[in-house]
């Protein structure tokens, strides 16, 4: 009996031992392998385009940088964004987007909404509190929390933006020579409504201002691109939408059905933008919505963001994204055209967020005007802040 006794603790030891080295390496891990960018030499930047470079207002409308354990303010030796590097990169905006539910065997082309969900072992293996272990509503407030309090820690170097007055002031104080960046929160899918369109307080309460209606599975509010059937818009979907257009939010189409995106298109009358995405000319893949849809989303006066990962440019190189921005103007225009990188958004990149010097020289090498480089990095996305935010 001794003996039992003595194995079992030396058991339960080797079960302590392993879930404590899970829980110190594991999430490093998990995400190294999921926000990997690809090795390479420097990137060659012309004194031209570094010098323009300075000169812009840089926005990029989804990070999910918030769904890993890292410290945003110290330089990171993975992922894609933290603030060190978003200032290396001369970003001025960020929207830091929070996923909530992530089904396994996640796909582009058809997923189950029932699906047993990735994030809550991430959630569990990082140590997120238990009241987010089963609530994505909580998941996406503690998201907001790690946001808040990283700009409490940042002096002043993170600023969390809510209002038109607060994205103004953090503009001008970049005009002054301050080495500020705006930070937004999104949500990727209103699945974190639980069904409850009274929870959308919590959220903007939080300081939620960009809302996508879906992620990779169909939800309350309707199908998802790479959900079942292509569904519409349903009727919680429908006053969801209309909440967003007098909370003065900014609605994201990224994820949603074409069928989702038409129905929107019907009844919502603001702009409209997706925030990380192709141009399906370019890249034929059913993760980008057809350019005809593209047209009618720009049409409202929004912005289609482009991403920057294989999976929708079909080539992740400066080269190969400059060349869907080109692609993109001449689908949409110069006008609504942005930046939505998915960093940190289990995608693999050619660069991070610190090497955005090689967009501009790529573009300008693609034959961008200076007035279109302005626009696509950072004007057109101000812009609709601009238009959707409260004062």
């Amino acid at each position: 009996m001794r003996r039992l006794g003595k194995w079992l603790g030396r058991i339960i030891l080797l079960v302590l031992v392993a879930l404590g080295l899970f829980l110190v390496f594991g999430p490093g891990y998990v995400e190294n392998s999921r926000n990997a960018v690809a090795e390479h030499e420097p990137y060659p930047v012309s004194e031209e385009a570094a010098a323009l470079h300075g000169t812009l207002t840089i926005g990029d409308w989804h990070a999910d940088s918030l769904l890993w354990n890292r410290d945003l303010l110290e330089r990171g030796d993975r992922g894609h964004v933290d603030l060190p590097r978003l200032q290396e990169g001369n970003v001025a905006i960020q929207v830091f987007t929070a996923v909530t539910k992530s089904p396994a065997g996640l796909n582009y082309d058809e997923n189950e909404d029932d699906a047993r969900d990735n994030i809550t072992l991430l959630a569990m293996g990082q140590l997120w509190p238990p009241r987010t272990w089963d609530s994505l509503l909580e998941r996406a407030l503690y998201q907001a929390e790690r946001l808040q309090g990283f700009e409490d820690a940042s002096e002043r170097a993170l600023r969390l933006v809510t209002t038109r007055g607060g994205l103004d002031a953090v503009l001008e104080a970049r005009e002054a020579g301050e080495d500020v960046t705006a930070a937004l929160l999104g949500i990727e899918g209103s699945h974190a409504l639980e069904g409850d369109l009274a929870n959308l307080d919590a959220l903007e309460d939080a300081g939620y201002r960009v809302i996508g209606l879906q992620h990779f599975f169909d939800n309350a509010a309707g199908g998802s691109l790479h959900g079942i059937g292509n569904g519409g818009l349903t009727e919680f979907g429908a006053e969801l939408v209309a909440e967003v257009a007098a909370r003065g939010m900014v609605l994201d189409l990224a994820h949603s059905s074409t069928q989702v995106a038409r129905d929107v298109l019907a009844i919502a009358d603001m702009p409209l933008i997706v925030s990380h995405t192709g141009i399906r000319s370019v890249c034929d893949t059913n993760r980008n919505f057809p350019d005809d849809l593209m047209r009618e989303i720009a049409a409202t006066g929004g912005v289609i963001g482009i991403g920057y990962w294989a999976d929708v440019t079909c080539d992740d190189s400066p080269d190969g994204i400059a060349a869907t921005i080109m692609a993109a103007i001449g689908v949409v225009g110069e006008d609504n055209v942005s930046l939505g990188s998915d960093f940190d958004g289990s995608v693999a990149t050619a660069f991070d967020t610190s090497e955005l010097a090689a967009l501009t020289d790529a573009l300008l090498r693609a034959g961008a005007s200076e007035t279109q480089i302005r626009k696509v990095m950072g004007e057109n996305m101000v812009r609709v802040l601009r238009d959707r935010l409260p004062d």
